[in-house]
């Protein structure tokens, strides 16, 4: 089960909001949902979690590019939710790094019936991403959670985030 939210800081404190993100297909598309989601270039957060299995924070400050984290790569890669966060400098390749190169491959009509083992490592997968952390995990350093705090969490992760941010009681609400 997954769970999204805006979170947008104002004068008033943290605003949150439920938000869908099936019509998202990109991260431009993300920060653009979170960029309406801010009346003046106020920060935005955007959390979204896997039950038990990865959570991803992504914050937009006004026109800036996004920042983001996500707390397991390879956990996330399995989601389409997670596809959108995990892009190629995320994962420090070269765009297009893990795609097969078509004009390397041999496609002389014998392809039915070789072996699955002959062509396996031009096939992109989950292992070719990290079972760990990636992103700036200094995301929220300067809104009260370190670094160290950020890699430390696993279950509940989005209440802890929200109750060090002072705003439990909004993201609650939208849950």
């Amino acid at each position: 089960m997954y769970f999204a939210a805006l979170l947008a800081r104002t004068e008033d404190g943290w605003e949150a909001s439920d938000t869908e993100l099936d019509d998202v297909e990109t991260l431009s598309d993300l920060a653009d949902l979170a960029r309406e989601a801010s009346t003046e270039d106020d920060t935005v957060l955007i959390l979204i979690e896997q039950e038990e299995t990865w959570f991803g924070v992504v914050r937009v400050d006004g026109e800036d590019d996004p920042r983001i984290y996500v707390s397991d790569a390879a956990a996330a890669a399995r989601s389409s939710y997670g596809e959108i966060l995990l892009t190629d400098e995320l994962l420090g390749r070269e765009p297009g790094e893990d795609d097969p190169d078509l004009d390397s491959l041999d496609l002389d009509g014998t392809e039915d019936g070789e072996d699955e083992a002959d062509g396996d490592e031009d096939t992109p997968s989950a292992e070719s991403v990290p079972h760990s952390p990636v992103g700036d995990a200094e995301i929220l350093d300067d809104l009260g959670v370190s670094a160290k705090e950020l890699r430390a969490l696993d279950e509940d992760a989005l209440n802890t985030i929200a109750e060090a941010l002072g705003a439990s009681e909004v993201l609650e609400t939208v849950r």
